[in-house]
């Protein structure tokens, strides 16, 4: 029975020879096989012509300087021409998979023959498949993924003969278009090595950490014999089975003549010499800036450019070796992921640092840093996917996104500054700060609907908030407009907002800005609640930067783009953003603002940044700024520029609701804070960052702003007092929180007229 079985399988082969010699010369008589399959068309009916997909290749994201950012791909790939592959490996796999490649015309009848009768003898099964016939299947596997299928590795033995007949007739159709060397190319940069190495060049570079060019004989002949059984000679977790295999790769390249016997002796000598390199891709492993990274990547994902749907932009971006060019700059990112990483040092109460820097006038993102990592073990013990920096609909790596932005807290009062002068009011003018009570049926004057919230404190049981307050006793009294914000008092801002023409004139300044809810997706930050107006709502510090990018750039607002060019496998550029800017204020009102922002500097609540020895720190050049806290300590900013660097510097809770982590009686970085403040932490930091990078960018002096809009003769300069010990000059630090209803509190001095420290 054993006899009778292998002599039927002798005969099957040879029917299949016939249906191939047949479909070589001319498919003009009826085989066996095509009988067997219905009709002596079968063959026919078969494709004539290979239609390959491009391959899986590996889409690279750049810095603007061109450095490498990350790698995205399914298919760890980099096709290289068969000249830049080492001689070793074009013989090696030749010799052990195909040794008759030069000779037959796709199709090996010799082999099938020799194959059958091998395997009709019972001994070791042996394939007759020839590297072009490997070829066609693996470019039609490609084909599959390319369309989404999900295919796996299809051992030969495994195909049904309807498939080998396909591969066996498009084989033959290959060799009559392509030559020797070009099949024997495509093979090995498509063929599968390992799960992170798919052709000869990433095969290299991971199991030998050496370009294809580099290979040495027992190197090449190990990666020969992988492609037989990727798992079952894997070298790494099989290496026995590995360099047997690789042996018998040699004994190969030895009997057809592709090396000398000593060649053969001191390559089989040669012990296994891995040197791994596992690619790293996506964000994750991001050389530099991966929260930048996954912003910039989910802009891709997002434009319709790059395909009708999302799966098709994965599709693109994950397979079609895309070059992204990004704004990053690197000679930003590396002191701002060094400063934020060392503002909260060793961080066992996850407090969130981060910086975002805009340039005002294009809107070119150059820097995003957080103090945390992606994923485990990459150097610090704050883990998370969530950016700090952007919108909640704005991150890819974290299926809810963002983080959403933070409470800006007095950040946000430059708003109010820019709608008191849209309205032609001077900053000079004074205003009540006195006032602290706006009850419920305050006389706002508004033209686009009702004003919300009340701060009085004989409502409260209605809903109100106690009477508005600020920090310190000594601010309750009339004052300039200007001083009311570089000192941040909340009074003087609530009495600019109660004498502007129009309350409107406030969201209509918030929109110009470009500032919107952290939430994303379009939605408004709503300033008719009063409360936001000393910085209640949540924004992120990408909107914030963008937003003081409009006073940095004599009132144009840039929206904010990452992506400069992205250019196909073949060098065609196929997209990018662009920069879409227009005039958000008049450059008079910017001006204005950023004089007074200036102030806040050198003798306001920005004062209050120093160094750990207690110094001011001064950048040395024009800067301008505006600090923040909101009422639990737990949200803390500094919003900084210079005419061509737009800083956000956050100091936090990034994650949580704020009064879940006060930042009130905490150690930070091994020092105690009774409170945390806007220039206590994230001001230094902010102002470090900068010392090292505004060089790279105009840092000259801002544009002087119109004399109507500055109103008469400015107050004189603020007295300094001298801090005890030490002789420098600054405020005494401040002690007290915000009381309950007002989001947002300045850190204000007892005596009228000296520095106030950061709200």
């Amino acid at each position: 029975m054993r006899a009778l079985g292998r002599l039927a399988a002798l005969f099957g082969v040879s029917a299949l020879c016939g249906v191939l010699v047949t479909g070589l010369l001319a498919p003009i008589t009826v085989s066996v096989w095509g009988a067997a399959h219905g009709s002596a068309e079968f063959f026919d009916s078969l494709p004539g012509e290979l239609e390959e997909t491009p391959q899986a290749l590996v889409t690279k994201v750049l810095a603007a300087d061109g450095s490498l950012i990350t790698t995205l791909y399914t298919e760890n790939r980099t096709p290289v021409p068969l000249a830049k592959m080492s001689p070793h490996i074009r013989d090696a796999i030749v010799a052990v998979e195909d040794y008759r490649f030069l000779d037959h015309g796709g199709v090996d009848l010799q082999g099938i023959v020799r194959a059958a009768v091998a395997n009709a003898r019972g001994g070791s099964r042996q394939g007759a498949s020839t590297i072009t016939q490997q070829y066609v299947a693996n470019v039609l596997k490609e084909n599959l993924l390319a369309e989404g299928e999900n295919v796996n590795v299809v051992l030969n033995g495994e195909k049904s003969l309807g498939d080998k007949l396909r591969e066996a007739k498009l084989a033959i159709a290959v060799e009559k278009n392509y030559s020797k060397e070009q099949i024997l190319e495509g093979y090995l940069n498509i063929v599968f090595f390992h799960r992170n190495a798919y052709g000869i060049q990433a095969a290299s570079r991971y199991f030998f950490s050496v370009d294809a060019k580099a290979l040495t004989l027992p190197q090449a002949a190990l990666l020969a014999g992988l492609v037989n059984g990727p798992s079952l000679f894997d070298p790494i977790t099989r290496p026995e089975n590995s360099v047997a295999r690789r042996n018998l790769v040699l004994d190969a390249m030895l009997r057809h003549g592709y090396i000398t016997p000593k060649e053969h002796a001191a390559a089989v000598a040669t012990p296994l010499k891995l040197k791994v390199s596992p690619p790293h891709q996506g964000c994750a492993y991001a050389a530099q800036a991966p929260y930048f990274c996954d912003y910039a990547v989910n802009v891709v994902l997002n434009d319709p450019a790059y395909g009708a749907t999302r799966d098709e932009r994965e599709q693109r971006l994950s397979r079609a070796g895309l070059t992204i060019r990004t704004t990053l700059d690197p000679r930003l990112q590396r002191p701002a992921q060094a400063q934020v990483d060392s503002t909260a040092g060793k961080n066992p109460d996850r407090w969130g640092a981060a910086l975002v820097t805009v340039q005002p006038g294009t809107g070119r993102v150059l820097a995003m840093a957080q103090n945390t990592r992606m994923l485990k073990g990459q150097g610090l013990g704050f883990v998370t996917t969530y950016n700090f920096n952007v919108d909640r609909t704005d991150a890819q790596g974290n299926p809810l996104g963002g983080a959403g932005g933070m409470q800006p807290g007095s950040a946000l009062k430059p708003v109010t500054l820019t709608a008191w002068l849209n309205e032609g009011k001077p900053t000079n003018r004074i205003v009540d700060a006195s006032r602290r009570r706006y009850p419920l049926n305050h006389p706002w004057r508004s033209t686009c609907g009702r004003v919300t919230g009340a701060f009085d404190s004989t409502t409260v049981p209605l809903g109100t908030a106690p009477d508005l307050q600020n920090n310190d006793p000594g601010w309750y009294r009339p004052m300039p407009v200007r001083e009311g914000v570089y000192q941040s008092i909340n009074t003087a801002t609530f009495a600019s907002a109660a004498g502007l023409d129009d309350f409107c004139s406030i969201q209509r300044a918030a929109d110009a800005l470009g500032l919107h809810d952290g939430e994303g997706r379009g939605r408004k930050l709503d300033l008719s609640v009063i409360g936001n107006l000393l910085g209640g709502a949540n924004v992120s510090p990408l909107t914030m930067a963008s937003g003081f990018a409009v006073f940095a750039s004599n009132g144009t607002h840039c929206q904010p783009i990452v992506v400069t060019e992205v250019r196909d496998a073949s060098g065609r550029v196929i997209g990018g953003q662009k920069t879409q800017c227009r005039q958000a204020v008049s450059s008079g009102v910017a001006r204005a603002v950023t004089n007074v922002l200036e102030d806040v500097l050198v003798k306001g609540s920005g004062y209050h940044i120093k160094d750990p020895a207690g110094e001011t720190i001064r950048l040395g050049v024009p800067a301008a700024a505006k600090t923040g806290t909101n009422q639990f300590n737990s949200s803390t900013w500094v919003m900084g520029y210079t005419r061509g660097l737009v800083t956000a510097s956050f100091f936090g809770e990034a994650l949580r609701n704020p009064e879940e982590h006060l930042g009130r009686n905490v150690v930070v970085n091994g020092r105690f804070w009774e409170t945390v403040d806007g220039a206590y932490i994230a001001g230094p930091q902010w102002a470090f960052y900068m010392q090292k990078v505004l060089r790279f960018f105009d840092h000259g002096a801002f544009d002087p702003p119109p004399p109507e809009l500055i109103g008469g003769t400015p107050p004189p300069p603020a007295p300094v007092y001298p801090l005890p010990g030490n002789g420098s000059t600054a405020t005494p630090p401040q002690t007290g929180a915000p009381a309950s209803g007002a989001p947002s509190a300045p850190r204000a001095s007892p005596a009228p007229g000296s520095p106030g420290p950061s709200p």
